[in-house]
């Protein structure tokens, strides 16, 4: 007896929420009407008259433009891959980021080959050899690259020219597992970055 009070009372609250509980919002009014949208007449152009001579001076001037852009291209382009590869690599010592005599002499060089070119970026890549953690080489790899930047800073190369990466020991030059093949991936190599 008492469930079916219990049902009685809940049949009679939802039927009373149906009817009155929700008040209905127009979303639109019936006495609205919608603006027309207005109609885009295309405009008419007019063309300048062009005489025969100009136009034939635009037309040979065009691929004399284009020649030169193409060889300023080619010229950059030459001139970055010859940086490239007169840029130096340095070499570290087994577990340590200080800067040998033969690598401050290596960036002395690389300063002046960056001088003479103003406008170009470089990447300093920091590796390791494949002792220790992936971790610890990625550090000590952040380490090598941040000593050559602030020593290239200290030779007059702008900071906003040199950018670091470290690899830790995931690109190593050489594969091996000696002494010899070691010595040739504690590194720091240097690419030129295209604008």
């Amino acid at each position: 007896m008492e469930k079916r009070r219990v049902l009685y009372a809940l049949l009679l609250a939802c039927a009373l929420f149906a009817a009155g509980g929700c008040a209905k919002q127009e979303l639109v009014k019936k006495d609205e009407s919608i603006a027309p949208q207005a109609v885009v007449k295309p405009v008419e152009q007019k063309h300048a008259v062009v005489q025969p001579e100009q136009k034939a001076a635009v037309q040979a001037e065009q691929p004399k433009q284009q020649a030169i852009s193409a060889q300023e291209t080619t010229k950059s382009t030459d001139a970055e891959s010859s940086l490239q590869s007169a840029l130096e690599k340095i070499y570290f010592d087994f577990d340590a980021a200080d800067l040998s005599g033969q690598a401050r002499a290596a960036l002395t060089k690389d300063a002046g080959l960056l001088q003479q070119q103003p406008a170009v970026k470089i990447r300093i890549e920091g590796n390791c050899d494949e002792r220790g953690s992936a971790e610890y080489n990625l550090a000590l790899g952040e380490r090598r690259a941040t000593a050559a930047k602030k020593y290239l800073v200290t030779l007059g190369i702008p900071e906003g020219r040199l950018a670091t990466i470290s690899y830790g020991k995931e690109h190593p030059a050489v594969e091996g597992h000696d002494e010899a093949a070691w010595a040739k991936n504690r590194r720091d190599e240097f690419v030129v970055v295209k604008p």
